[in-house]
């Protein structure tokens, strides 16, 4: 059975860089696109919209990914306000986490795994969130 993943904004950011940690996502990007299509979420473009290149330039670097686009589905919206109020009620500091919660309320109401370097978070907030990051899939 095709699985789909939904790809998160670090993952596309490694694409462009070089290192071993760009090494280990772009492996497992690899890996996502064998298993089934690839997603691109409206809430991850939004992140990953960058000053200097064009948006129809970059949709055609990554082109060779064969992406689906994927608006965010509204049945996600509540999950991931409740997820950043769990996350600020346990004393989160950081005030720009709630595309993180979009993205990953996105993958699990829509039923697609998540690539990620920040599973962390994702496993806290979504632990029935399927995973495919670094540290699970080295």
């Amino acid at each position: 059975m095709k699985t789909s993943t939904l790809i998160d904004t670090n993952i596309l950011i490694d694409l462009f860089g070089s290192g071993p940690i760009q090494d280990s996502s772009a492996d497992l990007l690899e890996q996502a696109m064998r298993d089934g299509p690839i997603v691109f979420s409206a809430i991850v473009w939004a992140e990953f919209a960058a000053p200097g290149i064009s948006e129809e330039q970059l949709w055609k670097k990554l082109q060779w990914l064969k992406p689906k686009r994927e608006d965010f589905p509204f049945e996600a919206a509540y999950s991931a306000g409740l997820a950043h109020r769990t996350y600020k009620a346990r004393g989160g500091t950081r005030e720009k986490t709630l595309p993180d919660f979009l993205i990953g309320a996105h993958a699990l109401v829509a039923g697609h795994r998540l690539l990620t370097r920040d599973a962390r978070r994702y496993r806290t907030y979504f632990p029935d969130l399927d995973l495919i990051a670094p540290d699970t899939h080295p």
